[in-house]
């Protein structure tokens, strides 16, 4: 059906998050899938866990000889960035610094998992206060954060959100907007499938919005809204598979079957997605 194959799909490990980090590794070997977005936080890990550089350091060399020894590697770095204390476009100004150091930190910590990908989001505004001044907040972030990331050879890939995330990016329209403004090459972006089911928007305006810019997918079924298993829900999943084809898409597509209905068992909701693609895609 497409050029696209089961070695383009990865997994967010943000499913296992009840788990330990082997676990993950093992339903990812018993899958028969090789790539991952890793979500840093704990229990896996979080370098706030860590009292100095050197400890989170360790701690990130020996997971990645975990990671390395099973052939398998980190494609997408995502730092945990939806909730307290982390925003980008906060007011405060302390609460901001803080926010845009945990993504310079996150930068460093990917390139040594041998990652040069991290995942980033528009952070939100008070919903008290115009939004233009958020908006403004969130840009110049951007702005600060991409020209980090330019000098330590890292990119940046952002996401559309949903209503109740954030009052800024949630459209390609937004998408659009934003990327132009902060006019760096070192900022691409993710289109989250569920999101964009949320917004009643469709697959192919992002590609007409964003052309090459669109470089990560995040892949989940959804009734729109939820996380759900491929298959579960109501989104037109083979659609979306022939317009990635038909857009040269050769990127990755991350399931993202983050729904706390799957927490218990998480290996099953990747067994069985996993399961779903390879109706549709060859192994390679």
């Amino acid at each position: 059906m497409s050029r696209l194959s089961m070695q383009h799909i990865s997994v967010m490990s943000v499913q296992y998050w009840h788990y330990s980090f082997d676990y993950f590794l093992n339903s990812m070997e018993q899958c028969g899938l090789k790539n991952i977005e890793f979500w840093a936080g704990a229990p896996h890990y979080c370098f706030d866990d860590h009292e100095t550089r050197a400890e989170a350091s360790q701690k990130i060399t020996a997971m990645r000889r975990q990671i390395e020894a099973r052939g398998m590697r980190m494609i997408m770095y995502t730092p945990e960035q939806l909730n307290y204390p982390v925003n980008i476009a906060g007011r405060d100004p302390a609460y901001r610094r803080k926010s845009l150091n945990y993504f310079i930190r996150a930068m460093e910590d990917a390139l040594e998992f041998g990652c040069p990908r991290v995942f980033i989001t528009s952070g939100w505004g008070l919903r008290d206060e115009p939004r233009e001044e958020a908006w403004k907040r969130s840009v110049e972030s951007l702005a600060l954060l991409s020209r980090q990331a330019t000098e330590k050879g890292v990119t940046l890939v952002i996401e559309q959100l949903q209503p109740y995330e954030s009052n800024l990016l949630v459209t390609g329209a937004d998408m659009a907007r934003m990327v132009s403004e902060v006019d760096s090459s070192a900022l691409q972006c993710c289109v989250d499938l569920v999101a964009m089911a949320v917004s009643g928007e469709r697959l192919q305006p992002f590609f007409d919005r964003l052309g090459p810019r669109v470089q990560h997918i995040h892949f989940a079924d959804g009734s729109p809204s939820g996380h759900f298993i491929l298959g579960d829900g109501h989104l037109p999943l083979l659609e979306y598979l022939k317009i990635l084809e038909a857009n040269d898409y050769m990127g990755y597509l991350t399931l993202e079957i983050n729904d706390a209905i799957y927490w218990e068992n998480p290996h099953d909701s990747i067994a069985r997605s996993a399961a779903y693609l390879r109706r549709f895609l060859p192994e390679a």
